[in-house]
């Protein structure tokens, strides 16, 4: 399905031109026109899915097989130090277009893309909360 509003779609169905690293039935990965680092990807889903809760998962088991074939092929390529696979859901986590996909960013050494969370801290008590929480 595809939703008529939406770029990603557009952009995976050609009516938007792009620059495609990769074409096949189900998927068109594409350079980012906003990138991290030199090379940064999406691979985008042809088929309509505002984030992972709503893809089939059929296209989730081969989302990530992709996600290696570009990031395999990106390492030979652009000789990056180390690759970034990030996939964000909802605005909150960095999500800014309203169609699943998923950002391959080569990194170079001193590169700063991406700044990294700072670890934090938890206590065994807080973990085991947390536990019984998600298995409820």
């Amino acid at each position: 399905m595809k939703k008529d509003n939406c770029i990603f779609c557009k952009i995976a169905a050609g009516e938007i031109p792009s620059h495609t690293l990769y074409e096949d039935d189900d998927f068109k990965v594409i350079f980012d026109l906003g990138p991290a680092t030199k090379g940064h990807a999406l691979i985008i889903p042809k088929e309509h899915a505002d984030n992972l809760f709503e893809l089939d998962d059929e296209v989730v088991a081969k989302v990530l097989v992709l996600a290696k074939k570009i990031a395999t092929k990106m390492k030979d390529a652009f000789k990056c130090d180390g690759l970034n696979i990030v996939q964000n859901n909802g605005e909150c986590a960095g999500q800014s277009v309203n169609h699943f996909h998923m950002h391959i960013i080569p990194r170079y050494e001193g590169d700063n893309a991406l700044p990294l969370w700072k670890p934090g801290s938890t206590d065994d008590e807080t973990l085991a909360e947390l536990e019984k929480i998600f298995k409820a």
